[in-house]
């Protein structure tokens, strides 16, 4: 069967080129079913699928076709496969602006600024006035009440206002910087 494929190679190189549109795609066809077809007997051939063995083949050039049609068709499912999953992945990752596509991801500068913004955000909550933090982050982050925040501390609700003022005052002067 190899030898038929053998004196065969160019004449199969161009009927697979027609089926795919692709010279490269049609060496890689040709060159798979060199895969399919390759036996140490010659004359009898296995079925890939099954491990069967066949008896001897009455058209091998047509037999060779129909091996090639085969690869052309899983291709031709794998590649309808890949694109809808990426079809998919696009529509989920992506916006759609008129006939634009764009990404809502952010960029790699957007990210670092943003990492950075955070970890000057977090520095300036670990930093003084300490009771004005405290207070800011119980009502702010905690989603404590005023009157809840002065029960707990033992102060007045007007003080909890003045320390959430302090708080905030201090921190967009920190990220104003």
């Amino acid at each position: 069967m190899s030898a038929v494929l053998a004196a065969n190679r160019a004449q199969l190189v161009r009927f697979f080129t027609g089926r795919t549109g692709s010279a490269a795609e049609a060496e890689d066809v040709v060159q798979e079913i060199w895969l399919h077809i390759a036996q140490p007997d010659g004359n009898s051939s296995t079925v890939p699928a099954t491990g069967l063995t066949i008896g001897p083949i009455a058209n091998p050039l047509a037999y060779l076709h129909r091996v090639g049609m085969n690869i052309v068709l899983d291709r031709v499912r794998a590649r309808g496969r890949r694109e809808r999953r990426d079809a998919g992945y696009v529509e989920t990752m992506t916006a759609v602006l008129g006939a634009e596509a764009i990404d809502d991801s952010p960029s790699a500068f957007d990210a670092a600024v943003g990492r950075e913004r955070v970890a000057r955000f977090a520095a300036v909550l670990a930093g003084p006035p300490e009771g004005a933090m405290r207070v800011f982050r119980r009502h702010r982050i905690d989603g404590a009440s005023h009157a809840e925040i002065a029960a707990e501390l033992g102060i007045t609700r007007s003080a909890v206002e003045k320390h959430i003022a302090v708080a905030l005052k201090h921190l967009r002067r920190a990220l104003d910087d």
